[in-house]
């Protein structure tokens, strides 16, 4: 993997060509912040102009190192862990406790050049920001660049967060391999780290006063409203089930019709109906058939046998475990008027994270300070850093608005006048946090 020299890129021009005429006293830096984007954009871009820095490779510890000199160049004192997660940290004025932010920046394989690198940025032009006016905060503030968030290489993501909440598993993590055979304990030696350093990586999570984390959305709730950003409600805990239908595989062409057992007739049936049970559990409740695998697949053999892939997400827990048996139920049904044979099976059952409710109200504050717009809440259905800290510290998400919603691709695009109006609400939010005593 090659990096593109700088005078080959135009995404600072691109960016800055985005940016309005918003201005605020208050240090952030959009030209700052486009020549950043456009620096981290350079490491590992690919020929269709997207990004690679798959998680423990060179490309992502190259990224680090440069973002490292930016929290340097913003007062931050440097810090590596066990795990490779790079923390930049001021001290508070007269309290230890730490408000966290930040995020990832390490990248899908052909993916864009915002997701999880905007989250980073954000907070290191907060403390830059701060550094340039001479605000000090009384807490203490740390800007984190967890590793291997998106899990591209082990097909196991959120590592960097995972290990400093202490949820690594020794046995599972040395189980990995990635697509080469390379075991997940050699591919951090590679990187001068180790599993023993990524286990002892885990922090007491008490000394931390709150985590935010800004994100673009990878959604078009934000661009149907017209808005820059919004304050994420929560986010979604998935589960996953393994439908398959059993029928009976014939001749295509000497089965007549009303003497078949077609399981891809009734696995389509159940697929449609999955479709409309969401809204009638909640407006947040979302239910995916992602893979289908039809058995034998022969062009003139009537299907014996489907299994079907259902990916059930919501916010509220009550609610998406409402909506999975609802789903099941709806597969009894099915199977029953097919007089086809049923299995479920369940294979992943993760908690969704609500946010902070005093954060959340505190964000909203913080947006209609910021921009003098109400405030707009919208749900996460995608896994973040924040999910794995969320769990331990109250947490808070800003969303940026997306073009088109498109993310993982060359393709996903936040104007800079958008990543610049977030930034200040956050910076406003996390100083109003600071002055907060409770």
């Amino acid at each position: 993997m090659k990096f593109i020299p700088h005078h080959s890129m135009n995404l600072e021009q691109e960016l800055l060509e985005t940016f309005g005429q918003s201005n605020w006293d208050s240090g952030v830096d959009g030209r700052r912040l486009a020549t950043r984007f456009s620096a981290i954009s350079q490491i590992g871009r690919t020929e269709e102009g997207g990004s690679r820095r798959i998680g423990f490779t060179k490309e992502e510890q190259f990224a680090k190192k440069v973002v490292a000199g930016w929290m340097e160049e913003a007062g931050l004192e440097v810090t590596v862990d066990g795990a490779g997660n790079v923390f930049g940290k001021l001290e508070g004025t007269d309290s230890a406790a730490i408000i966290q932010s930040g995020s990832h920046v390490d990248t899908v394989p052909n993916g864009g050049h915002f997701d999880g690198v905007l989250g980073v940025l954000a907070a290191i032009e907060v403390a830059q920001a701060w550094k340039d006016t001479g605000y000090r905060p009384r807490h203490s503030f740390e800007v984190a660049v967890f590793s291997d968030e998106e899990g591209a290489r082990f097909h196991s993501g959120v590592t960097g967060s995972r290990a400093m909440a202490g949820e690594l598993n020794r046995d599972v993590q040395r189980a990995l391999e990635d697509e080469h055979g390379r075991s997940f304990e050699n591919v951090l030696e590679d990187n001068n780290l180790s599993l023993n350093g990524s286990i002892e990586a885990k922090r007491d999570l008490s000394a931390l006063k709150a985590f935010v984390e800004v994100h673009i959305e990878q959604g078009k709730q934000l661009e149907k409203n017209n808005l820059p950003y919004g304050i994420v409600s929560g986010i979604a805990g998935p589960c996953w089930l393994e439908v398959t239908f059993k029928g009976e595989a014939g001749h295509a062409g000497n089965t007549p019709m009303n003497d078949r057992s077609d399981a891809l007739v009734t696995a389509s049936s159940f697929v449609e109906k999955v479709s409309t049970l969401p809204r009638q559990v909640s407006e947040t409740a979302v239910a995916t058939v992602g893979k289908m695998m039809v058995s034998p697949g022969g062009v003139n053999v009537i299907p014996g046998q489907v299994k079907v892939t259902v990916d059930i997400r919501d916010i509220d827990e009550v609610q998406r475990d409402e909506l999975v048996t609802l789903i099941q139920r709806t597969a009894e049904q099915v199977a029953n008027a097919h007089q086809a044979e049923l299995e479920i099976m369940e294979s992943i059952r993760v908690k969704p994270v609500p946010v902070d409710p005093q954060l959340y109200l505190l964000a909203g504050k913080a947006m209609e300070m910021a921009s003098g717009l109400d405030p707009f809440y919208l749900a996460s259905g995608a896994g973040h850093d924040a999910m794995i800290i969320g769990k331990y510290v109250p947490m808070v998400m800003f969303f940026t608005r997306s073009r088109k919603g498109v993310s993982h691709s060359p393709l996903e695009w936040s104007s800079l006048e958008d990543c610049v109006e977030t930034i200040h609400a956050l910076k406003i939010f996390i100083e109003e946090l600071d002055q907060n005593e409770s």
